[in-house]
């Protein structure tokens, strides 16, 4: 028997057909924030930073840019898109080691968080880093680690074909038995979930 998880975990998944007219409010967006910026933080350095950008801004069209190909075939219908950046090092060049660690839990909570808005959020890592650094004259030690897509669910049917086959299949996650375990590597504590 499988244990049940908070709803806003079991809903959460990486939609790429996205309704193109919907919009995210700065409430909305706000509050996504606020949700990353509440993340545990190693030493609380609080490494995470956002560039964002809604649909039809010239933010967006500079992430839009940065994105590989195989995700631009579908961005452009995310309400807001999002570059995420860990700083790995402070001013004095002494680095933060868990920078991109830090930046994946908040960026996990702002994709929580915006379940609990009624949107949906695609994390990608389909993008260029370089371009990104070089596009936004990011400072030195400010790492282009994520770009999210942020929207609410639409058809997956303006979707080409081989990506409306990926959005039609079941979520799967590997076993526990296969993630977890107990005395030596390999042995599942759960054995049979």
């Amino acid at each position: 028997m499988t244990p049940a998880i908070h709803p806003l975990i079991a809903a959460r998944w990486s939609p790429r057909g996205l309704d193109p007219a919907a919009e995210v409010s700065d409430a909305q967006l706000l509050t996504l924030f606020e949700a990353a910026r509440w993340a545990a933080s190693s030493g609380n350095l609080q490494p995470a930073r956002y560039l964002v950008g809604r649909r039809g801004s010239r933010t967006f069209e500079r992430i839009f840019g940065v994105l590989k190909p195989r995700n631009q075939r579908w961005t452009g219908a995310a309400a807001a898109l999002v570059l995420g950046v860990a700083v790995t090092a402070d001013e004095s060049g002494r680095e933060i080691p868990y920078a991109r660690y830090d930046l994946g839990q908040a960026t996990a909570q702002l994709a929580l968080q915006a379940v609990a808005e009624g949107l949906v959020v695609h994390q990608m890592a389909g993008f260029f880093p370089d371009s990104a650094r070089t596009e936004f004259a990011l400072p030195r030690y400010h790492e282009p680690t994520v770009a999210v897509a942020i929207g609410r669910l639409g058809s997956p049917d303006g979707l080409p074909e081989d990506l409306r086959e990926r959005e039609a299949r079941p979520r799967v996650r590997r076993p526990l038995a296969q993630t977890v375990f107990t005395g030596e590597y390999g042995t599942p504590t759960f054995p049979s979930d």
